[in-house]
């Protein structure tokens, strides 16, 4: 297993962008968390197996209709998470 903290920067607030992220983690049955920073970016913890992580960062360059997407920012991460992928304020 694979965990990694994401930030994503650019238009990605007010957009439905953590709702995106939720919808495509759970279908790749990534677990983790989305939550939106006061800065702007949205910023995911997230763990799975190698495929599901890169699959939900190429998501994450897309991003929903309206959003805009400018920098995706990969970290590696000790945390790990067990059940469920959620959004959190």
């Amino acid at each position: 297993m694979k965990s990694v903290a994401i930030t994503v920067k650019g238009r990605v607030q007010g957009v439905g962008y953590r709702f995106f992220i939720l919808r495509h983690a759970k279908e790749l049955s990534v677990k983790g968390f989305v939550k939106n920073l006061t800065n702007g970016d949205v910023y995911i913890e997230a763990t799975g197996t190698p495929e599901q992580i890169d699959t939900l960062v190429k998501h994450c360059w897309s991003g929903p209709i309206n959003s805009i997407v400018k920098e995706v920012i990969v970290e590696d991460s000790p945390n790990a998470h067990s059940s469920l992928f959620a959004i959190i304020s």
